[in-house]
């Protein structure tokens, strides 16, 4: 009987020994993926109402090649859809979903430039390249990810001595407005294992916080430009955010900064895009107002159209309804946090 319990303890032990170790998190500023934020802001019964009506105009209005015009919108549009849990072939719009990112990827030229016929820029590659990210990083689709890839490895050429990026896919001028393009798309690739070295970040960060302006605690256009506006101010946050530099001195500032000034006029749509990503990293009590008053302002009464979309014809009207559409969307559905580019 001894004999029998020395064999079971040995035996017991030599398992123990054999059990790998429970994976620890990873030291660096990686965002485990599904890691959900906790704070107090939930989607009621009215918002989701308004996203579902909004999901159903934009389905409508696809084009027959699977786009929502350029490679830019089509990208906000694809981020509106898997923001609320459509993947491709998953869920009511899966199939809208899968349609667009193959559009996406039949846009992408030899050199992984994400233009496609109706041309475009580096500003267009950034927002399609972002979408890719988060639809290869919830999918695991080998398709998207070699599409994905090549449109990462021209972003990490294409970075200029600065740091930064502009609107031609080579590494000549830069500004804060391509870069934080950039910089989110490659902050998705990372999130979904694509390799991005770590200098390439940290010179994104370098420019970005030449167009501090210390003086208003805001973000300029380009180091040298004359003020700080609420747009670039809300990408400089979201920048810092997606690099791991959570507490650094100019967040604060530029929070507030974003609180005195509320809105940037001329970059309406563009400008609350960022601004919902940066405070939702911010979180506390500055994104639960912040998130309120979106709420309360794009559901105010007349604001949303019947038929589901958001035009206002004052605040970058030339963009159209479905990317007025789908920034309201994304806005609205930050607290689901589906994307992994929206989680913490």
């Amino acid at each position: 009987m001894r004999r029998f319990f020395t064999i079971a303890l040995i035996i017991a032990w030599l398992t123990v020994m054999a059990t790998p170790a429970a994976p620890q998190p990873p030291k660096t500023d990686e965002k485990p993926l599904g890691e959900v934020p906790k704070d107090n802001v939930k989607i009621d019964d009215e918002t989701k109402k308004a996203i579902d009506k909004a999901l159903k105009y934009l389905a409508g209005r696809q084009e027959t090649d699977g786009s929502w015009g350029n490679t830019a919108i089509t990208g906000f549009v694809l981020l509106a859809f898997m923001a609320n849990g459509h993947l491709p072939n998953q869920g009511d719009y899966g199939k809208h979903v899968a349609k667009g990112v193959r559009y996406l990827c039949s846009a992408a030229r030899e050199d992984g430039y994400l233009v496609g016929s109706r041309g475009g820029n580096m500003y267009c590659h950034g927002m399609a390249t972002l979408a890719l990210t988060q639809a290869y990083g919830m999918t695991g689709d080998e398709d998207v990810k070699k599409v994905t890839k090549r449109a990462i490895d021209l972003i990490i050429k294409t970075q200029n001595h600065e740091g930064g990026w502009r609107y031609d896919p080579s590494p000549t001028g830069a500004d804060i407005s391509v870069t934080i393009m950039q910089v989110m798309a490659l902050r998705g690739a990372k999130d979904a294992g694509i390799h991005v070295p770590d200098k390439v970040m940290d010179d994104a960060i370098k420019y970005v916080n030449r167009c501090y302006d210390r003086r208003t605690g805001g973000y300029r256009y380009q180091p040298y430009s004359a003020g700080a506006g609420y747009a670039r101010t809300a990408a400089g946050v979201c920048v810092l955010q997606l690099c791991g530099k959570y507490d650094a001195d100019e967040i604060k500032s530029a929070v507030e900064f974003m609180e005195r000034v509320r809105d940037d006029r001329a970059h309406y749509w563009y400008g609350h895009y960022y601004a919902a990503h940066a405070l939702n990293q911010v979180g506390g009590k500055v994104w639960e107002d912040y998130y309120k008053r979106m709420r309360d302002t794009l559901l105010a009464p007349g604001y949303q159209r019947p038929t589901g979309e958001w035009y206002d014809s004052r605040r970058e009207a030339a963009y159209g309804p479905a990317y007025q559409t789908a920034i309201a969307v994304l806005i609205l559905s930050v607290p689901t946090h589906y994307l992994p580019i929206y989680q913490k």
